[in-house]
């Protein structure tokens, strides 16, 4: 079965490419223009064991803003491509991951219902050139367009980039968990519905 999918995005604010297997080894290959977040999609890729390409030429003299969300949008409709029918997955994965004093939980279900729950209040207007209000958005966006249900919670920190990364290093796992195959449901979608 092949679980890569590719896809672009091209608006009068960017020009985005998507490059997506999540059968891969955790290679990553990424240029948004925000350097921060490129350090945040290599940690998706990594922890998640997904190979990830992503280039965005973005309207960034205006701010980080629609690059974040568009890359988002492309994202989500990457993994919602890659992810197929689900028939197999395992459907649910969950993370904790601590960097230093920080300590953020992730919770997915590839439901086929968008929802986000966000609880992470950073303790920094910005880390680098990264507006820490952007995280959001990006998420908010794969949500809607994976239709999944992700609850993010920074349950501590008080370093904002660590707040913000182990956010994304416990995304990649919680996903690898639940894009994972699972042997015993193998022929089946893992609902009751028999549909997600």
């Amino acid at each position: 079965m092949n679980r890569a999918a590719e896809v672009e995005r091209r608006t009068a604010e960017t020009e985005i490419i998507v490059k997506m297997d999540l059968d891969g080894s955790g290679q990553a290959d990424i240029h948004t223009g925000i350097g921060f977040f490129d350090h945040m999609l290599h940690q998706i890729a990594r922890h998640g064991m997904i190979d990830l390409y992503v280039k965005c030429e973005g309207d960034l003299w205006i701010d980080g803003h629609h690059s974040i969300e568009d890359i988002g949008i492309a994202m989500g409709q990457c993994l919602a491509q890659a992810i197929g029918n689900k028939v197999g997955i395992t459907r649910f994965g969950q993370s904790c991951v601590p960097l230093d004093e920080a300590l953020s939980r992730v919770v997915m279900d590839f439901s086929g219902r968008p929802y986000l729950v966000w609880n992470v209040d950073f303790t920094a207007p910005m880390i680098g050139e990264m507006d820490t209000q952007l995280p959001r958005e990006f998420f908010f966006a794969l949500v809607n367009n994976a239709k999944i249900t992700l609850h993010i919670d920074n349950l501590r920190g008080v370093n904002a980039h660590h707040q913000c990364e182990s956010v994304f290093k416990a995304f990649g796992r919680a996903l690898r968990t639940a894009a994972a195959p699972d042997e015993r449901a193998m022929g089946r979608v893992p609902s009751t519905k028999g549909v997600l």
